[in-house]
């Protein structure tokens, strides 16, 4: 199956605002006029125009450099300033035919939209129909993942360049002069982003989805605002086990701290749980919480009912991202998801990397 070489650009962008970039529209239109003027299917291209159009600052380059690794794959491009990981998993690739200009270099001459437009297709099929290979490439691409919360504006004022005049400031300086006049001294307010809590069920109908939820979970966490709890069974705090840089061994962390992998679930009860030790204390408060669920509810109810009512007082946000709600026909049925929605401020789906890309968005501040 083949992808549109634009498609499969616009979906390289988009990767990499799910990695922190900021790469808006604008920015997008610059790459492809630029490739337009460049060779579109030689690799390198590419690289050097998405890394000169897409990237902001400094920051930028190093989730440019991994993103772009996961997504088109082969070997780093010569001449950049940082390495891009080798993927273990190597996509088809197609004829592009004659290019306007001659290379003797084999990496140049590879088709990078047609290497690129499994990883493309990828981005949209669901967890649990793919192949062993298939998620070892989706590994690498969620490892290139981050989450910004969106902004929020603090009470406590700063010294600033420009703002609102701080009188204290002003007069202590005024008082160090004799009492002269000077130039006014400023403050103003700083934004800084919300804490996030993940709420990852790791239930038996939600096993086909837990590993990549968690590797999400995981990319998540680099941010450092960023919370993360398994629930099924039992409620398990895994923030210090997913702080491994490297994700195989974050989640083995994971896995020999969780006791209740595959078991059943119990979202009222461990919601409530929640809400007691941490949720009351502050870590709900004014948070974005994310639930990653399919909804299934073993216990009462009303019980959940009651709980998301209490944690939508709490919380700035309650986000419900479940897995099945991508499937044709689906409607939030199931007792525990239809006792949720009424205290849920997005209900989005959670079942491909495209679906995960649109949950960060959310995240951000999008609308849904």
């Amino acid at each position: 199956m083949d992808t549109d070489p634009p498609a499969v650009l616009v979906g390289f962008a988009r990767a990499l605002r799910a990695a922190g970039v900021d790469a808006g529209p604008d920015r997008v239109q610059s790459y492809l006029r630029a490739l337009d003027a460049l060779r579109p299917g030689v690799r390198s291209d590419v690289y050097w125009a998405g890394r000169l159009t897409l990237c902001a600052d400094r920051d930028d380059l190093e989730r440019y450099e991994r993103v772009f690794g996961a997504y088109f794959g082969g070997a780093p491009v010569r001449g950049n300033g940082g390495a891009v990981p080798p993927p273990r998993l190597r996509v088809a690739v197609r004829d592009a035919g004659p290019s306007p200009r001659t290379t003797t270099r084999t990496e140049d001459t590879t088709a990078a939209p047609a290497l690129a437009s499994g990883t493309e297709i990828l981005r949209h099929r669901d967890f649990a129909g793919l192949t062993a290979a298939e998620r070892e490439q989706l590994r690498w691409l969620l490892a290139a993942f981050t989450l910004r919360a969106e902004a929020r504006r603090t009470a406590r004022r700063h010294p600033a360049r420009r703002g609102a005049v701080d009188p204290r400031r002003t007069v202590r300086e005024m008082l160090r002069h004799g009492g002269e006049p000077v130039r006014p001294r400023m403050h103003s307010r700083t934004d800084r982003p919300r804490r996030v809590v993940l709420l990852v069920d790791v239930s038996g109908s939600m096993s086909p989805y837990a590993d990549a939820l968690l590797r999400f979970a995981h990319a998540a966490t680099r941010g450092g605002s960023t919370e993360v709890f398994t629930i099924g069974t039992r409620l398990t705090r895994v923030t210090r086990e997913l702080a491994h840089r490297d994700p195989e061994a974050a989640l083995a962390a994971v896995a020999a701290a969780v006791p209740d992998w595959r078991g059943g679930t119990r979202l009222g009860e461990l919601l409530r749980a929640f809400l007691d030790r941490w949720g009351q204390r502050g870590m709900a408060r004014g948070a974005i919480v994310v639930l990653l669920s399919d909804g299934w509810e073993r216990g009462d109810p009303a019980l959940l009912a009651g709980q998301m009512r209490r944690l939508h007082r709490l919380a700035h946000r309650v986000i419900w991202a479940n897995p099945r709600k991508a499937r044709p026909g689906y409607a939030p049925l199931a007792a525990g998801m239809a006792a949720a929605l009424p205290s849920v401020d997005a209900f989005v789906e959670g079942h491909s990397l495209a679906a995960l890309e649109r949950l960060a968005a959310v995240v951000r501040g999008a609308e849904p």
